[in-house]
């Protein structure tokens, strides 16, 4: 893991007290950023140290050559100061900060979190990146969610199993952020116990052992056409919002045709069952059935499923004036009626 994403690698660093004068950290993944951010702040001061030698700046309400002071300063009664620097691609005239660069304050740990993307190729970004630690955190793909779902869990003082942490992935996306926000939650559920299980993610989606979208997602899976309108119909009507349910349905069932499509290719090349897993993004535990499912999908099923989601999809953002229900019919029936 820690060859895919620097996160392990800076946060190991950070719990064991090793820091580096100068960090400049970006991307879409910001649970990554925002918790190295607690984690610097937690084991580079003393509580009693922050008083006089931390500072968090925010780029669109700080000037620049005022920010760059902080930065330059040294600590009073303590090892180091920490200077955090929020939307600092914000911050007006901050290629002042170029000079930071090229003459670093060994007795600061700067850290500069760029709200977008910041043009690397230009200065101040060239000379941070030369001279300091630049890490860009991606967007996660799907296939290395489950994994990451597992490490968000344990920063919550919770282990996941492998069921709750696929569903738990293919329930909220790829978002590590709304993620940490969902396990969370569970924590209500979860109360004294340290395991979150399948339960517990059905329980906090508001719907039952029986009528969820994961087990519409299986019944899908094995073509029960009465079974998935029967579990259809029970989730519009306990839900609050019909319109979203079915937003979250095609979501749902999208990435699960996806899964089959992929694995359809790494059949064909022999590719070792562990592997396959591995790069879908589930477990090897539910890859068999996965596999079940997909000799119930040839390639022109599989077609017809992704033109049915696509339709859909399109329907219920405002592309039809058909009733929620009816869309979600007509897709079901189109993916699983030969």
């Amino acid at each position: 893991m820690a060859r895919e994403n620097p996160y392990i690698e800076l946060s190991t660093a950070f719990k064991s007290g090793n820091f580096e004068p100068l960090y400049l950290l970006y991307g879409e993944e910001k649970w990554f950023i925002d918790r190295l951010q607690k984690l610097l702040l937690a084991h580079a001061l003393e509580p009693h140290e922050r008083d006089f030698n931390l500072d968090i700046l925010y780029g669109n309400e700080t000037d620049a050559r005022s920010a760059l002071g902080a930065c330059q300063a040294f600590p009073m009664m303590a090892q180091r100061r920490v200077v955090v620097i929020r939307d600092f691609d914000r911050m007006k005239d901050n290629s002042v900060f170029k000079s930071l660069a090229e003459n670093l304050n060994p007795a600061c740990v700067v850290f500069l979190v760029c709200a977008g993307k910041p043009n690397m190729s230009r200065h101040p970004y060239r000379a941070l990146r030369e001279k300091g630690h630049a890490v860009e955190f991606k967007a996660l793909y799907p296939n290395q969610v489950p994994r990451w779902v597992e490490v968000v869990g344990k920063e919550h003082g919770f282990a996941l199993e492998p069921k709750a942490a696929q569903m738990l992935a293919e329930f909220v996306g790829s978002s590590l952020s709304a993620i940490s926000a969902e396990i969370g939650k569970l924590a209500t559920y979860v109360g004294e116990r340290e395991v979150i299980t399948a339960e517990d993610i059905v329980q906090a989606s508001g719907q039952t052992r029986d009528y969820n979208v994961f087990e519409l997602q299986r019944a899908v899976g094995e073509r029960q056409i009465d079974r998935v309108l029967h579990i259809s119909e029970r989730l519009l009507q306990q839900s609050s919002n019909p319109k979203g349910e079915c937003t979250i349905i095609v979501s749902i069932l999208t990435a699960f045709f996806i899964k089959l499509w992929q694995l359809t290719g790494l059949q064909a090349g022999r590719i070792p069952e562990k592997a396959m897993a591995s790069a879908v993004g589930v477990s090897p535990f539910f890859l068999k059935e996965y596999l079940a499912c997909l000799r119930r999908f040839d390639s022109i099923a599989l077609d017809r499923a992704f033109s049915a989601l696509i339709a859909a999809d399109f329907e219920l953002k405002g592309g039809s004036q058909r009733s929620d229900r009816l869309i979600l019919d007509l897709m079901f029936r189109k993916i699983l009626t030969a």
